[in-house]
């Protein structure tokens, strides 16, 4: 996700992302107006308009999410605008407050999930009893609910439309996500999400033909966005759990099971020409850094060339990063991954005893969970054989 989107800034703290996707919403609302019995063409600003007022219902909605998680101690790390919706990355390795005594995890992951609803149906509350009082010309009975020419209603029902979508409860909507919180009172994350996920693919199919049905009697924009909305549940559905899977997965392996114990370690008394003539005969990218036995470093390949082509010839212990995290063999891959990805580390040695007995890095762990994923696909299968 975050690969394929672009950042345009932050708010309260967390950085907006529009993913590249989103472009295709200007095809989209262009086709859906067009599509419309109307004496004039859209006008590109008003389009341009309704544009604008569907991202900042996603934002807004997106906000909620983000506020009541960081209230609950939740770190937001970016919020990642789709065509249909948006995406809040959690980081729920680490507490940004303290947690409040006694909280449920379940009911915290029920507040989180209801807030972005919430703000949707709130603002299209407010705003709808404006414009009744104030601006009764705009109609706000009249179909069709979304469209360039009645911005104002759109305001109103484009909210709406996204917090009443967001309540159905079928993952990945937040609706599913309630439904999920309610499944792991009584089983695991991945059993509950395989049931949200079922409901979604139930549901799904019965979406698409309502919209389809709307289409087929009046073109509105509304139909589209249901259609889309039926085909998004199928294939967010489906990613949903596949991620679950893998992340339980990744709960139960263990480093000692993954890390390399054949590597290549650098002195901080190295000088950055021999280390970089050691890391030529290595297919390591990231190198521990160790005095005596214990170890007080990290550098990379790109670090030591980086270095020598600014600064010249000098000493390791110059340009090593002396921040890093340890971890030991019996944790889990789960938190391997958490640690390289919340400070955006490269190497996480392992250690026993105070001793360095293996490195992890994000190159060996993509390249072991392959493997791992291919032999427990053998071993099935030679079971049912």
């Amino acid at each position: 996700m975050r690969n394929w989107s672009i950042p345009i800034g932050r708010l309260f703290g967390v950085e907006i992302r529009v993913h590249l996707t989103f472009v295709f919403l200007l095809g989209f609302v262009w086709m859906a107006e067009s599509a419309m019995k109307s004496n004039t063409a859209p006008a590109p600003n008003r389009v341009l308009a309704l544009i604008g007022i569907i991202f900042g219902a996603v934002i807004a909605h997106e906000l909620g999410h983000a506020l009541v998680a960081r209230r609950e101690g939740l770190q937001a790390k970016a919020i990642i605008l789709l065509p249909i919706g948006g995406i809040t990355l959690i980081d729920d390795s680490r507490q940004v407050t303290s947690p409040t005594p006694g909280q449920v995890p379940w009911k915290r992951d029920i507040r989180v999930a209801i807030a972005g609803p919430l703000v949707n149906m709130a603002i299209a509350l407010v705003v709808g009893l404006v414009v009744l009082a104030r601006f009764p010309e705009a109609h706000l009975w009249t179909k069709p609910f979304i469209h360039s020419n009645h911005l104002l209603r759109s305001l109103v029902w484009m909210n709406f439309f996204l917090g009443a979508f967001n309540l159905i409860p079928a993952y990945p909507m937040d609706g599913g996500h309630i439904l999920r919180a309610v499944f792991s009172r009584h089983m695991d994350a991945v059993q509950a999400t395989r049931r949200a996920v079922s409901i979604a693919h139930a549901l799904a199919p019965l979406v698409i033909v309502v919209g389809m049905l709307l289409l087929f009697q009046g073109g509105y924009p509304d139909s589209y966005l249901v259609v889309t909305l039926g085909f998004f549940l199928l294939i967010g559905a489906q990613v949903e759990e596949r991620s679950a899977v893998f992340q339980k997965v990744l709960e139960t392996v263990r480093l000692e099971d993954v890390m390399l114990t054949d590597f290549a370690t650098l002195s901080p008394a190295d000088t950055l020409e021999d280390a970089l003539d050691k890391a030529v005969h290595t297919l390591q990218d990231d190198f521990p850094v160790v005095r005596g036995g214990d170890m007080v470093g990290v550098i990379s390949k790109a670090n030591i060339l980086d270095a020598l082509r600014m600064e010249g010839n000098g000493y390791v212990q110059s340009v090593m990063n002396r921040i890093f995290e340890v971890s030991t063999r019996q944790e889990s891959l789960a938190s391997a991954f958490r640690k390289l990805n919340s400070r955006n580390l490269s190497i996480i040695p392992v250690v026993e005893d105070q001793r360095l007995v293996g490195i992890i890095t994000l190159q060996n762990l993509m390249h072991s969970m392959s493997l791992l994923a291919e032999s427990r696909k053998l071993r099935k299968e030679a079971l049912n054989s």
